[in-house]
């Protein structure tokens, strides 16, 4: 069930305690507060939308110069003789044994 988000109106106009609750999508707006009995109002936020993964956004990031810039090492490993070789970045060993 999403999570509402409400505010307490007070008759002097300052703002009120601003409080959230679960509430089903069906449900109509609350207008008082659940344990004061207060007057509320309903607080409407832009939704949280995140951008679309895709594996060419992870394989951009995790380019040899994104890495390097970013201050770490990237190593792989030599599938014939176990050997771990740095392919990108500027400090440490150049390579090192399993």
């Amino acid at each position: 069930m999403p999570i509402y988000i409400y505010q307490v109106l007070t008759d002097d106009g300052s703002e009120g305690e601003i409080f959230e609750i679960e509430q089903s999508m069906t449900t109509g707006s609350l207008t008082k507060h659940p344990v004061t009995g207060q007057s509320i109002k309903r607080i409407y936020l832009p939704p949280n939308i995140s951008k679309k993964h895709t594996p060419g956004q992870t394989q951009k990031k995790l380019d040899n110069r994104n890495i390097e810039k970013a201050g770490f090492s990237k190593y792989e490993r030599d599938k014939l003789t176990g050997t771990y070789h740095k392919i990108a970045g500027k400090e440490g060993p150049s390579k090192f044994n399993n």
